[in-house]
């Protein structure tokens, strides 16, 4: 396609992509049709977004109605201090604007529900999920997985995360269908007893690594290359450093 056609400029933008036999110029083109949707512009979307972006997406959806505050800012690195007040959205498409002027930015200034995430997920090839309650994550597992496009959704703690790829509408060599965010987590924890950001605290460096590896596995989705974290739960204590990998299944027929 002509649209994928990499310029001079990208060429050696993207050399250290380029000179990898699993991405190559091929693959180089197809992070440039790529787009990928991202929900939040916080803690986990600013390292996906930035990451995606110097990576060469060629158009990053986001999805954001918050605005920046200052205590946002020990974790959400994509915001500048001076973006204290602006919506989040626009200050990643700025930040993003300066990262890599290749790249489109479409800013969607919403909450996410059942009514809207359907007709906004089709418009994109791969979704990654930085939100940071139950009710969304269902209502995006659900959305995508209706819309089969694949999504990578990631959680983060005090000093731990988890990370997945969800795939429902396809099987395994075995058959078996892969699993959905609700063979995962059938049902949300009562109200209260997860407790937020500010009530329990974060370490900032914690979302970078989760969200510097959900970056990993889109890239890994449009390409085509490695194996996605599909039946296969993630798990990283930042006090131990230590990551553990748990497969999970369908529970369903």
């Amino acid at each position: 396609m002509s649209d994928a056609i990499l310029s001079d400029e990208e060429l050696e933008r993207y050399a250290r992509h380029i000179v990898l036999p699993e991405i190559g110029g091929a693959g180089q083109q197809k992070l440039k049709r790529a787009r990928v949707l991202v929900l939040g512009a916080g803690g986990l979307g600013a390292p996906v977004l930035q990451y995606l972006a110097a990576a060469g997406v060629g158009a990053l959806g986001i999805v954001d109605d918050d605005r920046v505050s200052l205590s946002n800012l020990q974790r959400q690195v994509i915001h500048p201090t001076e973006a204290v007040g602006a919506l989040k959205a626009e200050s990643a498409g700025a930040a993003i604007a300066q990262l890599n002027p290749h790249v489109t930015v479409e800013t969607h200034l919403l909450r996410l529900h059942s009514e809207n995430a359907g007709p906004l997920i089709a418009r994109y090839d791969v979704v990654v999920d930085g939100s940071d309650n139950f009710e969304t994550r269902y209502v995006l597992a659900d959305a995508c997985a209706e819309a089969r496009v694949p999504l990578v959704t990631a959680a983060v703690g005090r000093f731990d995360g988890s990370l997945t790829v969800l795939k429902p509408y396809e099987a395994g060599a075995d058959g078996k269908p892969f699993p959905s965010y609700r063979d995962l987590f059938p049902e949300a924890p009562p109200p209260g007893l997860v407790p937020t950001c500010a009530e329990a605290g974060i370490v900032g460096a914690l979302t970078g690594v989760m969200g510097t590896l959900q970056a990993m596995e889109a890239i890994k989705l449009v390409t085509g290359i490695g194996e996605p974290l599909v039946g296969r739960l993630l798990l990283y204590d930042g006090l131990a450093a230590r990551f553990e990998t748990v497969r999970y299944g369908p529970k369903r027929g």
